[in-house]
């Protein structure tokens, strides 16, 4: 029996006519004799930002400012329910109300403690999520296509960091297999909430911003899916972006490594953890696009798998980064002084981008978002401020912004004069090499230059791959 995961992002849902799309989507699948159908969708395109900006508005004391977003999710819903809902598409829509009349008060509460917690950042800000179920799940029965919808709050079990929460696999699948195979067995389509789980003890999180692809990962894992299809607004994965390189083209195959890479530099076509929970189950990915359904877009398969091609596939851009480098002669062989940089460093609660040490050992130096530079900085200085006043240490400096060029290729291992061929390219167009990374697996190659040549760096990169 045939198992079909299929993500659908807010843009895929944020219309009338692009929920239209999406019923011919799932009515063709059905067509074609995929027996167990899941469904995952985001909140449709706007309502998560404007959920938060809500509670936001409620603890710093502007209650009204929940009322009135409540009332355009009324509309918009409505406006769908309508159009598509067919003629009894009321029950639905009340629930709907309910919800958005629960995200109201809740708000005036926030405004009353004057605080938002990240833990009630994450209660409202899955709203979305749950009311684009209900009305996906409402107008895909209407199109006489069987649908149930599904919080995924009683299957993706996480721990307790809310706002960028982990999925706890075990008792997940667990869940996930006892959730919904009585739903395929009654020949439902199960239409889940993305971005959303729920703590062992029910308390509702998000898995992270844009985390709706790692939501159907994850299910499509548990059920040991045939494929996972991720719907977009792109004709799959494009080789850089287009409004930086116009003559880029879709990618017609990649492989989890090469994706991987792709989507931790910023291929913000796929969420970066996507790739995690099907490893080991091999689940074969497309990406699709919900507005042109006819093209192939792009498939991605294990490691090993991928047809190799042309020895580069792809060149991303990470903008708004800066540098961070601790210095110094008293730091020649003194153990311990890059595990007590990254554990500072991890104290902010700061991502590290890139990593370049010289076997020197005289500095290191590291990329983080710009924003977390100043935070990094002062961590650092507090950790070392004896060495500093021993001058083991002399600096620790920034630089930014920056941003981190990063090509990938599968057909890069162990070929020849790979790092010549980009640097010899980078060159030619008058950019200068600030720092450089590449790791043992020789799949990507990474570097950072000054914000300004950050465009003319992906552009002179990506002639490489044609």
């Amino acid at each position: 029996m045939k198992t079909l995961v299929m993500k659908f992002g807010g843009t895929s849902v944020g219309s009338v006519s692009a929920i239209e799309n999406v019923i011919q989507i799932v009515r063709k699948a059905r067509e074609d004799g995929i027996e167990q159908i899941a469904v995952i969708v985001s909140a449709m395109s706007g309502v998560t930002n404007n959920l938060k900006a809500g509670i936001l508005g409620a603890a710093a004391g502007e209650t009204e400012t929940a009322h009135q977003i409540g009332q355009t999710l009324r509309e918009q819903h409505e406006a769908v329910l309508k159009a598509l809902g067919g003629s009894d598409y009321a029950p639905t829509l009340a629930e709907i109300n309910g919800m958005i009349d629960d995200y109201a008060r809740f708000c005036d509460s926030v405004g009353v403690l004057g605080e938002a917690t990240p833990r009630a950042l994450d209660y409202t800000m899955g709203l979305g999520e749950r009311i684009s179920a209900r009305q996906i799940a409402a107008v895909l029965r209407a199109a006489d296509i069987p649908a149930q919808a599904v919080d995924a709050t009683h299957m993706i079990v996480t721990d307790d960091r809310f706002q960028d929460a982990a999925p706890l696999m075990e008792p997940t699948c667990r869940r996930i297999q006892e959730v919904l195979p009585p739903i395929f067995e009654a020949g439902d389509v199960a239409v889940i909430t993305g971005f959303v789980g729920a703590t062992e003890a029910g308390i509702s999180t998000t898995l992270g911003r844009g985390a709706s692809d790692y939501s159907a990962a994850i299910v499509g894992a548990c059920l040991n899916c045939d494929e996972l299809w991720i719907w977009t607004d792109v004709d799959g994965v494009m080789s850089a972006d287009p409004r930086v390189v116009p003559d880029a083209g879709t990618i017609d195959r990649l492989s989890y490594r090469e994706i991987g890479e792709l989507a931790y530099y910023g291929a913000k076509v796929l969420h970066p953890k996507t790739i995690s929970p099907v490893v080991e189950a091999k689940v074969p990915i497309w990406v699709k696009n919900t507005f042109n359904p006819d093209h192939p877009g792009t498939l991605i398969v294990p490691n090993g798998e991928a047809q190799a091609g042309r020895i580069f596939k792809a060149v991303t851009a990470v903008h708004d980064t800066g540098l961070v480098t601790v210095e110094g002669r008293g730091m020649l062989g003194i153990p311990g002084i890059a595990a007590r940089t990254f554990s500072a460093v991890a104290r902010t609660g700061t991502s590290i981008l890139l990593i370049s040490q010289a076997s020197s050992e005289q500095s290191i130096c590291f990329m983080v978002p710009k924003a977390s530079v100043q935070a990094v900085v002062d961590a650092l200085s507090g950790e070392f401020e004896q060495e500093i006043t021993r001058r083991d240490i002399d600096r620790i400096a920034a630089l930014a912004p920056l941003t981190i060029i990063t090509v990938v290729g599968a057909g890069m291992l162990h070929v020849r004069g790979i790092a010549a061929k980009v640097f010899a390219a980078v060159a030619d167009a008058d950019v200068n090499v600030i720092a450089i990374a590449q790791g043992s697996s020789e799949c990507s190659i990474s570097f950072a230059v000054s914000a300004d040549d950050g465009d003319t760096a992906v552009r002179a990169i990506h002639a490489l791959t044609k």
